[in-house]
């Protein structure tokens, strides 16, 4: 994937991802994403991913430039799963820098539900699933499965993953 972002148009071939984030001064950040759990008939929305890395993933994305993290979680699932949805809460931020083998990304989490729309693999999505608890698939894409097991344990018990956790899940790696 090359592009570069300039003033919300995608430039093809001008420049890599991972060198979007370097600015004028030199310094390099982590770019900016959100994710989505999508509620579901007591399930969430997975969808499995066309581009690498490979495996099913929460619907997501990078945030544009001059867009709010909230817009940005409403336009990623509606181009990856055709759904309009509600966001109901923030979950939970997300920022190990190896989360994502690509580059280092800063994920924001929203629980959300549908409001409107059909299921339907759209945009990078190549299939799309609602799965429980106990039927995740076996490949997971990113940080996902931690995602997954931080949200399923919050439904069960009121509680939100915590500082002190990130830093116990850096530690195992």
């Amino acid at each position: 994937m090359t592009y570069l972002l300039k003033h919300k148009k995608v430039i093809p071939g001008k420049a890599r991802v991972n060198k979007i984030s370097k600015g004028k001064d030199g310094y390099r950040n982590p770019l900016l994403t959100v994710d989505i759990i999508i509620e579901v008939s007591g399930g969430v929305v997975l969808i499995e991913r066309k581009n690498p890395p490979p495996g099913y993933a929460l619907p997501g994305g990078f945030v544009d430039y001059g867009e709010s993290l909230e817009a940005a979680a409403r336009r990623e699932a509606r181009e990856e799963t055709s759904l309009r949805v509600e966001l109901r809460e923030q979950f939970h931020t997300y920022s190990d820098p190896g989360r994502d083998p690509r580059h280092h990304t800063v994920t924001t989490v929203f629980l959300a539900r549908v409001s409107s729309g059909k299921p339907r693999a759209r945009d990078d999505a190549r299939a799309l699933g609602i799965f429980r608890k106990n039927n995740l698939p076996a490949a997971i894409a990113f940080d996902h499965r931690r995602i997954l097991e931080d949200y399923f344990r919050y439904r069960k018990t009121g509680k939100r993953p915590s500082v002190a956790e990130g830093k116990a899940h850096r530690a195992k790696r």
